[in-house]
C-alpha cells in the first residue's frame, strides 16, 4: 500500500489554516481548522503549501456556485487534486472527471448506462447474495479488521463485476486504487515515478481485456461500454489508464470508506446506533448521513479560467480552488449545530455534497448508496453490531479521506 511520511520536510512554519497538511486526517483533528475557517475566512487564500498557493472554499454555497460554474472553474486546466501536474516528473493521463464540455459530456454519457435505475435493480439481486455471504463468513465474538474483510472486499468484489475482472485478481483493484489515489506520493520523485509503474501496469492488464472484447458483441460492463461508443473507442493509452483510474477509484474509494465509517461512526454515537437498530425503516436516510458525515474525498480542486469574485473575493486567472466537500458537510448553517454528529434521522442529510455538484456529480453515486444501504440492510436482517475494539488507522492526505485498518468484533443485539 502507497504510504509516505506525513510530516512536511520544509523549513515553513505550519499555518494553521493550511487544511491540506496530511496529518490533519491521519490524526483525525481536521474538524476545529475548518469550523475556524467556516466562521471567520469561508473563503481563504493559503500563499505557501506542500501544494503551492491556493484558495479553501470550506461552506455549502460558495461550492455550489464554483460547481455551478464549469466554464469559468474548470476541471480540466488544472485537474482535480490540489497537487499540480510537474513536466518530466508525470506523465498526463486524462479522465472524464478532469474535462471540461464538450468532452466530458460525451464520455460520461457513455459510462453512464452503467448506473441507471434499471441496472441498480438488475445488480441488487447479486450484491444482496455477495454481502449475504460476506457477513456469514464473519466471525461473532472475535476480532478482525473491519476495512479488509468487508469494506475492501465488498467493494472489490463490485469493480470485479462493473469491469468483467478476472475474479482471483480483483484485489490489484485495490492496489492500483491505493496508489493511483494517493495525493501525498506527489511529494516525493521516487514516488511518483513507482506510482507510474504501477499506473502502466494497470494499464497494460486492462488493455488485455479491452483486447478480448473488441469485435465481440456488446456486454453490460464498463470497458465493452467504451469499445462501442464514439466518445471513448479511440482513447489514446494514455486516456484509456487515467478512466479507468477515475473509475476504479471512484468506484472505490467512495463506498470502501462508507462502509467503514458506518462502523466507526455508529460506534461512536451508540444512541443513534440503537435508534437504528430499532428503526431499521431508517436505514435509507442513515446511508446518506454516513456518506454525508464521512465524505470519503476531502477535496475536489478547479482552476479560475478568468479573473471573477467569489462571495467578496476576488479570484485571479489561474488560481487553485479547493472545494473542501468534508467542510461543507459540516455547515452548520445548512446542517444544523450538531453537524459533526451523527443523526440517522437528520431531514436534510440528503444535502450533502459528498458525489459534489453539478456536470461533475459522481456517476456511480447510485451504486455506492445501493451497496451502502445492502449492508445495513442485511446486517439488520442479522442482528449483528459492530463493536470497535481499537483506534483506526486512517488515509493520511487530504484528498481520500478514509481508513486503512479498524479492528471490530461483531455481537448480537
Amino acid at each position: 500500500m502507497a504510504t509516505v511520511a506525513t510530516e512536511t520536510e520544509s523549513n515553513r512554519p505550519v499555518d494553521p489554516l493550511d487544511v491540506s497538511r496530511p496529518e490533519l486526517y491521519r490524526d483525525d483533528v481536521w474538524q476545529e481548522p475548518f469550523r475556524k475557517l467556516r466562521a471567520e475566512s469561508p473563503i481563504h487564500y493559503t500563499p505557501d503549501s506542500d501544494y503551492g498557493a491556493y484558495w479553501s472554499v470550506t461552506t455549502y454555497k460558495p461550492i455550489v456556485e464554483v460547481e455551478s460554474l464549469p466554464d469559468i472553474y474548470s476541471s480540466e486546466v488544472g485537474g482535480i487534486t490540489l497537487a499540480d501536474f510537474i513536466e518530466g516528473s508525470d506523465v498526463k493521463m486524462p479522465m472524464f472527471i478532469a474535462r471540461d464540455r464538450p468532452v466530458h459530456t460525451a464520455q460520461r454519457r457513455t459510462v453512464s448506462p452503467a448506473f441507471t435505475p434499471s441496472e441498480m435493480t438488475r445488480m441488487s439481486g447479486d450484491i444482496r447474495q455477495r454481502t449475504a455471504e460476506i457477513l456469514d463468513s464473519l466471525p461473532v465474538g472475535k476480532e478482525f479488521d473491519w476495512v479488509d474483510k468487508v469494506s475492501i472486499e465488498l467493494t472489490t468484489q463490485m469493480l470485479a463485476i462493473l469491469f468483467d475482472f478476472p475474479w482471483e485478481d480483483r484485489r490489484k483493484l485495490t492496489f492500483w486504487s491505493d496508489w493511483a489515489g494517493d495525493i501525498e506520493l506527489v511529494k516525493s520523485e521516487e514516488l511518483r515515478q513507482k506510482r507510474l509503474e504501477h499506473m502502466f501496469e494497470c494499464g497494460a492488464y486492462f488493455q488485455n481485456l479491452w483486447n478480448q472484447k473488441i469485435d465481440k458483441e456488446p456486454t453490460p460492463d464498463l470497458i465493452s461500454m467504451m469499445i462501442h461508443s464514439d466518445a471513448m473507442s479511440h482513447m489514446d493509452q494514455y486516456e484509456f489508464i487515467g478512466n479507468l483510474i477515475l473509475l476504479i477509484v471512484g468506484g472505490n474509494d467512495t463506498t470502501r470508506n462508507s462502509m467503514s465509517a458506518y462502523a466507526w461512526g455508529l460506534n461512536q454515537f451508540p444512541e443513534e446506533r440503537a435508534k437504528l437498530e430499532q428503526n431499521p425503516e431508517l436505514i435509507q436516510n442513515a446511508v446518506q448521513e454516513i456518506i454525508r458525515w464521512q465524505t470519503p474525498l476531502a477535496h475536489m480542486r478547479r482552476t479560475a479560467t478568468q479573473d471573477t469574485e467569489l462571495h467578496g473575493q476576488k479570484i485571479r486567472e489561474g488560481d487553485k480552488l479547493a472545494m473542501w466537500y468534508i467542510s461543507a458537510n459540516r455547515d452548520e448553517s445548512v446542517f444544523g449545530p450538531d453537524a459533526d454528529a451523527i443523526k440517522v434521522d437528520r431531514e436534510n442529510a440528503r444535502r450533502h455534497l459528498a458525489f459534489g455538484w453539478g456536470i461533475h456529480r459522481c456517476v456511480g453515486a447510485r451504486l455506492a448508496e445501493l451497496q451502502i444501504t445492502i449492508l445495513l440492510e442485511e446486517m439488520a436482517k442479522r442482528r449483528l453490531r459492530v463493536n470497535v475494539t481499537g483506534d483506526p488507522t486512517r488515509v493520511a492526505a487530504c484528498f481520500v479521506h478514509g481508513y486503512r485498518s479498524l479492528p471490530v468484533e461483531l455481537s448480537k443485539y
